[in-house]
């Protein structure tokens, strides 16, 4: 365990997080015909709306209460009501997440007593599901927003059973912020591999993957888990838990069904999905389907073609909890040594990453470290791209936002293959730095251009003097 040094600066310098708010508006996404409703300014819901547009490419159904200098001071009661009112009027969504921000926090608004003023005054909206989530920006991160939105899910629309041992195939699966969807997409289908029925929560695989619709325009998300799901949470065999940010909700759905959960802090490198598959076998009962032998020895025979570049190499890593605990995982797999390791807030998590220290704070604080440490390598989003450069080295984009590169909410990171491709993308990005030279100007050819360009002037000059 590496010491965990806290925050000391009173602001953030070149910031490294996203708000809360941020990440439970895209677990509110994951659910089929959501809307997440921003409690704040329109410039919070824009700025958040604007991330995550440039991360997906994709139109984002999100939208505010609007508050303004007014009912900050006065209260802002009844923009809650009558946003609600006027989202189920014209969208006519199966969902709504009610999700605060700072500047609502801040005033002390209480979101639940807006939702029954507003199930008083409109009880024709009685069977619309309304959320509440409690994410203020000024605490936490992307990674603690999206858990919380999953907890206030479950809290609010699984209802408690009494779990007995069933033949069931279905398959509960609690999924992180840090799982793209090409991620989720790709846990269905080992799972469906095993003849076994996934359930994802959220699903934004289903939702956010980028894919045509038939529809011209729809105000809610397309895809995603359907609401009437949760209700049937506490009929499955298991429940698998992906990330330890979701510890909370994965509690709560223990306690609401008794359905017995399998957790896991990450699912890339060898180790770790050789125990998500070991534990497949165990619930389906069957044998580990071949692809996967084959699977597997395509990553050791990667381990060993990448073990001369990667084997003691220097890294820098810059990311939300869990994610950083995944990438140092898989970092400890091939010999390598996190030099610098950056995180956005504090999680138990960190205490089990393989680095000497590791700091909470931003890309500022990333850069004064690596300047110490000389890493090889960076590991972040997008917004260390400018760290990466002043450094001199290159950037592995990861995690959330990645709005300089298109297609990388869709990438597979976890499993073999996912292991795979990115050991050879760390490999070929330190084997290409190392190795690149800088161009070679011959001082003859510095003169032979200096003597053209003086015959051509002199050239010019002729014909200025001597004109036809």
């Amino acid at each position: 365990m590496g010491e965990i040094v806290k925050r000391q600066k009173a602001m953030s310098v070149k910031p490294l997080k996203s708000s809360q708010p941020i990440g439970a508006c895209l677990a509110v996404l994951g659910i089929q015909g959501s809307i997440p409703l921003l409690h704040g300014s329109q410039g919070c819901t824009a700025f958040g709306k604007i991330f995550l547009i440039q991360h997906f490419r994709e139109p984002i159904p999100l939208q505010t209460t609007a508050m303004d200098q007014v009912t900050t001071i006065m209260g802002a009661d009844e923009n809650v009501v009558e946003a609600l009112k006027t989202l189920a009027e014209k969208a006519k969504p199966h969902l709504i997440g009610l999700i605060t921000t700072a500047l609502s926090e801040t005033q002390g608004s209480d979101i639940q007593r807006n939702i029954n003023e507003f199930r008083t005054a409109h009880p024709d909206y009685h069977a619309l599901k309304i959320i509440p989530i409690k994410a203020p920006d000024f605490v936490g991160s992307f990674e603690s927003g999206f858990a919380l939105a999953v907890t206030a899910l479950i809290e609010h629309l699984v209802p408690q059973t009494q779990w007995t041992p069933t033949t069931s195939r279905q398959i509960n699966i609690l999924v992180p912020a840090f799982l793209t969807p090409g991620d989720i997409e790709f846990l269905k289908e080992t799972l469906e591999t095993f003849d076994l029925d996934p359930v994802v929560i959220p699903d934004i695989s289903d939702s956010l993957d980028g894919h045509l619709t038939t529809l011209d325009f729809c105000p809610t998300s397309i895809g995603g888990s359907p609401v009437s799901i949760f209700e049937k949470l506490g009929q499955a065999k298991a429940t698998l838990v992906i990330g330890h940010a979701l510890t909370k909700a994965a509690d709560l759905l223990y306690q609401r069904t008794g359905v017995p959960d399998y957790r896991f802090n990450s699912l890339m490198g060898l180790q770790a999905f050789d125990q998500l598959l070991m534990t497949l076998q165990t619930l389906a009962d069957r044998p580990i389907p071949l692809k996967f032998a084959r699977q597997r020895a395509q990553l050791q025979d990667t381990l060993l073609d990448t073990h001369f570049m990667l084997s003691h190499a220097q890294v820098a890593l810059a990311l939300d909890p869990d994610d950083l605990y995944s990438f140092s995982q898989l970092l400890k797999e091939v010999g390598a040594e996190i030099v610098v390791a950056v995180t956005s807030t504090h999680s138990p998590i960190l205490e089990k990453i393989p680095a000497s220290q590791i700091k909470i704070g931003d890309l500022e604080d990333l850069e004064d470290r690596c300047q110490l440490q000389s890493p090889q390598l960076l590991i972040s989003n997008s917004h260390a791209v400018d760290s990466a450069d002043a450094l001199g080295i290159p950037l592995l984009r990861a995690g959330f936002p990645q709005f300089d590169l298109i297609g990388g909410y869709q990438r597979t990171w976890i499993g073999y293959k996912g292991t795979r491709q990115t050991l050879f993308d760390l490999a070929n990005l330190i084997e290409s730095h190392q190795h690149a030279l800088p161009p070679y100007y011959s001082m003859y050819g510095q003169k032979i251009e200096s003597h053209f360009k003086e015959a051509a002037y002199a050239t010019a000059q002729t014909f200025a003097a001597h004109p036809r």
